[in-house]
């Protein structure tokens, strides 16, 4: 049987979708071994048939294999969802996609590929994944637009930008969306990227917004990640920045007992409660996990209780940088 979720808008765009969609890296990379494909297939199309209509992924996500999967397991519904995909790495000397690359060539290599890859004739929302300096963005936002009038790309985006490079892009072609981290423990997003977006009408999609799982209250100080986890090489998850920050999952323990939920749903809808923009991609493996990451666009606040978490969380001082160093250059650029 499908089900309905809320949905919305992308900015000023005409792009309508789930208020909550899924994020897939995690399917295939980065969050410890890769997940079966056959699993991961059926979870996918039960979050179609739950309502979930956006689902995220990236080439260099395995590499590759992640939007194999994500084509395969979304080829029935042709038409009925909407895939984002993204460009901006290659593969250095020793084929490892540590190096950017956003010349204009390679946009279009990436999206030739990209679209056999994911099944479709077009790439709903194709998003720069991180800014390259040595190509002026207004070269990207040309490319893109290249792709747009061939009917190969319907959308442009950029992740994890600063507000000079968004305004110069937006002004070449149109941008619907801009993802960057965002969640009760990151707030940065809120001193210029959030009014620079809502000025411009372009839609936020905030990756991790369950503080890559920090915020479900799983994960404490003593918790294991597997050799190939990302979470190993992050300041925030250092074993003593997760004792310290242990104070904000019993922030959301109180207001997920008061509102009858899970502390994931609590973190979820905080982040839908914001804007009516924004459209957070919490990533699972689990079904459990998806149905409960679903519920939250049915949990409203009052302007009260917003006003509760933000005097209570602003008290708390959160410890660790959300990248190692290498990564931390490439943000915000």
């Amino acid at each position: 049987m499908e089900t309905t979720i809320k949905k919305r808008k992308l900015g000023n765009s005409d792009l309508e979708v789930s208020a909550v969609g899924l994020g897939c890296m995690g399917m295939s990379f980065g969050l410890g071994p890769a997940a079966d494909k056959k699993e991961m297939i059926t979870l996918i199309r039960k979050a179609v048939e739950k309502g979930v209509t956006f689902f995220d992924t990236a080439e260099v996500y395995g590499p590759f294999i992640n939007e194999e999967l994500v084509g395969e397991a979304l080829e029935p519904f042709k038409g009925e969802v909407v895939i984002a995909t993204k460009f901006g790495w290659k593969p250095n000397a020793e084929g490892r996609w540590s190096d950017l690359d956003s010349r204009p060539q390679h946009i279009k290599e990436v999206a030739e590929a990209s679209l056999k890859r994911l099944r479709v004739d077009a790439i709903d929302l194709f998003y720069q994944h991180r800014v390259d300096l040595d190509v002026p963005i207004e070269d990207v936002a040309g490319a893109v637009q290249d792709l747009v009038k061939e009917g190969k790309v319907k959308h442009f985006g950029l992740s994890e930008a600063g507000v000079k490079t968004i305004r110069k892009a937006h002004a070449v072609q149109p941008i619907t969306a801009i993802q960057s981290e965002y969640s009760l423990w990151w707030r940065q997003p809120e001193a210029e990227l959030l009014p620079t977006l809502e000025e411009l009408g372009i839609g936020f999609v905030p990756f991790s917004p369950l503080g890559k799982g920090f915020l479900t209250g799983k994960i404490d100080e003593n918790t294991k990640f597997d050799s190939s986890d990302f979470r190993n090489v992050v300041p925030r998850f250092s074993q003593e920045a997760r004792k310290e920050n242990q104070t904000m999952v019993d922030l959301l323990t109180k207001i997920a007992e008061k509102k009858n939920a899970t502390l994931a749903q609590v973190a979820l809808a905080w982040l839908l409660a914001q804007k009516p923009w924004i459209v957070p991609i919490p990533g699972t493996t689990k079904l459990h996990r998806l149905e409960e990451n679903i519920g939250s666009v049915d949990i409203e606040f009052t302007a009260g209780e917003l006003e509760e978490i933000e005097n209570a969380s602003s008290k708390i001082k959160i410890h660790g940088e959300r990248y190692p160093e290498h990564l931390q250059k490439l943000v915000g650029r």
